[in-house]
């Protein structure tokens, strides 16, 4: 063992105290514009905007930062063979245009393993039943259900052919990079017993479809593969996506499978760490998948995104009360409604007005959080990099897409958020979304 290793809970008491000392530096350099906000709202407000797009962020910032300094993950066990046999779900609707690469991209693994490959054509209306019939794998099973019933009926309705001890889900419009399945699941066998799922890394697949996703794939590589590989650091991933993920199945029966909601991955998840198990994260396991390649496809995701986070609090809020280190990334998750309506509500009118010289809410003490911003995705850059390098992949020159990611992301998708979490209880319908 090196004489550097540092026990988890040690990591997550420096990076606590790294992110209260950020924070609290940052408050004491920001009286004089606190004190300028005060003047022009009222003190409860210039207090709450202050901590919504300044402090708050920052701390978070500071502490994914320090976090993935000392994040030394083990490998997976290279020397388990053979590799258990597995079942994967794949619950497609109108996918007539990809299912056929997806499972064509799953018989490429080369898995050392038995396979179970479970189709769901969740009464679609186009040609994928089509597509579905044509293809000849000895490992495959197509279920036809007669009308669509929602993605998670249509996983559930799988589940009950399930014949093996874990179950990986894959969606209909993704394409399995190599070795994705082995990287998977020597990942789920080699993290702790109590480990009941592994989320894959999604990546774009679509990057260069236009404007839209190249921004995307910078969240993707950078902003989304970053936060779970924190939370994995602290022995909870708080999301194991459907897009590509690895469950006990055993674990998913107990549960119940998956809960009717519009986001049925995460409330899952929950119910998992609810029932006192451990989500890990397999950062070289890549899946590429097709990112909303409109803004308004993108919007609608982000949406969804929102209720479902809305979906697991109402369910299990429980958990913000459990003692674990992934308590904290459950109460950063209930404030995110808040810093996205400060920011939305408060910021963006606050950058209009400072295009006009009026500096009440932006100005220059907002360049304050740019030297945290640069460190953080430089961090992050570096990370994943690596990660490609190891996989033989590299990563694309997308300068444009990286500037607007960084500057402008926000603007967008912060105001979406706010109308998927308003949505989530104005509005009860659960249909398939965008993902």
């Amino acid at each position: 063992m090196s004489r550097w290793y540092l026990p988890v809970k040690l990591k997550f008491t420096i990076a606590t105290t790294f992110a209260a000392l950020w924070s609290a530096l940052s408050f004491h350099l920001a009286q004089r514009w606190l004190g300028e906000m005060t003047v022009v709202f009222g003190a409860v407000w210039a207090y709450l905007i202050l901590f919504g797009i300044a402090i708050l962020p920052g701390g978070m910032n500071a502490f994914l930062m320090s976090s993935l300094l000392m994040d030394r993950r083990p490998r997976a066990h290279p020397a388990i063979n053979p590799l258990p046999a597995i079942s994967i779900l794949v619950a497609a609707y109108n996918e007539e245009a990809s299912i056929a690469q997806t499972i064509e991209s799953i018989a490429k693994q080369a898995y050392g393993g038995p396979l179970q490959v479970i189709v769901v054509n969740d009464g679609s209306s186009d040609g994928t039943a089509a597509e579905l019939d044509r293809l000849d794998h000895p490992w495959l099973e197509v279920i036809h259900l007669p009308q669509n019933v929602g993605k998670a009926r249509a996983l559930n309705e799988g589940l009950k052919q399930v014949r093996h001890t874990i179950t990986v889900t894959v969606d209909g419009d993704s394409y399995l990079y190599r070795d994705a399945l082995e990287n998977l699941i020597r990942r789920y066998l080699s993290d702790p017993p109590n480990t009941a799922a592994v989320a894959g890394a999604v990546l774009v697949r679509n990057s260069r479809t236009n404007l839209v996703t190249r921004i995307q794939e910078w969240d993707y590589f950078h902003g989304i593969a970053a936060v779970k590989r924190l939370q994995s650091l602290y022995q909870g991933t708080l999301v194991a996506q459907g897009a590509f993920s690895a469950y006990d199945t055993g674990v998913l029966s107990k549960l119940g499978g998956w809960p009717v909601a519009v986001g049925e991955d995460i409330v899952l998840t929950w119910a998992i760490l609810k029932a006192g198990y451990r989500v890990g994260y397999a950062e070289n396991a890549c899946l590429f998948t097709n990112a909303p390649a409109t803004w308004r496809q993108f919007i609608r995701q982000r949406q969804r995104w929102s209720r479902g986070l809305m979906e697991a609090f109402k369910v299990h809020w429980h958990l913000l009360f459990r003692p674990r280190m992934i308590t904290l990334f459950i109460w950063w998750n209930l404030l995110f409604p808040y810093m996205d309506l400060v920011y939305t509500l408060a910021f963006l009118p606050g950058l209009v007005l400072a295009l006009f010289g009026i500096y009440w809410v932006a100005g220059p003490m907002t360049l304050l959080v740019l030297p945290m911003a640069m460190a953080v995705n430089g961090l992050m850059y570096r990370i994943q990099s690596g990660m490609f390098t190891e996989q033989d992949l590299k990563v694309r020159r997308n300068v444009l897409g990286f500037l607007l990611y960084s500057l402008f992301y926000g603007l967008v998708l912060q105001p979406a958020c706010v109308v998927g979490y308003v949505q989530e209880f104005v509005t009860r319908g659960k249909r398939w979304g965008t993902k």
